[in-house]
């Protein structure tokens, strides 16, 4: 089917107090996998490239991008094309052309006043475009080889009010926010604040969007989409998942060389735990 739009998929989440699930991929067979989960799951999805995807593919935006349209294009759910926590002006104004209908702008590690003032520019350009645009304020450390932040630091989370702000100023279209959540986390240990989450649920008018999302145990995921997250971020859980499945394989089969034969459990792997964390996220009796 065509690519759905970013969008749709949020907004018809949001509607519904549920979520739709974001996942980024690094690879084909991560596009592969998370397509398959969610068919499994009979759901939307959206896939994710970053910035730091695009780094590892010498730069370019396109390879992975257009065979992630191709995979979409396949699929018997909606499938949506999202470009991740770019930082590069560049690198933004190759999404429209590339196939992504939505783009989050990374401007969180500025002073408030400097990333007010770049996503506006952002907004204003990504909108030109017919491009849906989320933001981040807050602290939502453990991006570009940082150790994961301390999320319970002073200032590392999300004020209602400056949220406010910041949405109405910014024109932007969706908001991810720090209420104890980190990026890159390899244990599932993080505890998020609820609290923070009604009170930010009702400053804003806008979708709420969860990063750093597979340090978050599942009672936690299920509370913060009933809570009001629309979107939730995945990542560093589908790289577990492969990582250990090939290391499994590659233990128990030590003479394999042809790359299909461990890329294979590996691509079910990611398979598995995208259809089971759909399934968390889902709201639906």
């Amino acid at each position: 089917m065509p690519l759905a739009q970013t969008a749709t998929l949020v907004t018809n989440a949001a509607a519904k107090r549920s979520a739709v699930a974001a996942f980024n991929i690094i690879t084909l067979e991560h596009a592969e996998a998370v397509i398959a989960g969610a068919e499994a799951a009979h759901s939307p999805v959206v896939l994710q490239i970053s910035e730091n995807a695009v780094k590892f593919r010498y730069g370019r935006v396109l390879p992975l991008a257009r065979a992630a349209v191709a995979a979409a294009e396949a699929a018997a759910v909606p499938v949506a094309l999202h470009l991740d926590h770019v930082q590069r002006d560049d690198l933004l104004r190759q999404a429209a052309d590339a196939g992504f209908s939505s783009v989050m702008y990374d401007g969180g590690q500025l002073p408030y006043e400097q990333n007010l003032a770049a996503t506006r520019a952002a907004a204003d350009w990504a909108h030109t475009q017919g491009l849906w645009i989320e933001a981040e304020l807050g602290e939502v450390g453990g991006k570009n080889g940082q150790p994961p932040l301390d999320a319970h630091a002073p200032g590392a989370r999300t004020d209602p009010e400056e949220a406010r702000a910041f949405v109405a100023e910014s024109g932007v279209d969706a908001l991810a926010v720090a209420i104890g959540n980190t990026h890159a986390m390899t244990t599932r240990t993080a505890s998020l604040d609820h609290g923070l989450l009604a009170r930010l649920d009702a400053a804003l008018h806008v979708p709420l969007v969860l990063h750093g999302s597979s340090g978050v145990p599942d009672d936690e995921l299920t509370a913060a989409v009933a809570g009001g997250m629309a979107k939730i971020n995945i990542g560093t859980a589908l790289n577990i998942a492969m990582t250990d499945a090939i290391r499994a394989y590659l233990a128990a089969n030590p003479e394999a060389v042809d790359a299909r034969s461990y890329l294979t459990v590996g691509r079910q792997a990611m398979v598995q735990a995208v259809t089971r964390l759909i399934g968390v996220l889902s709201t639906e009796a």
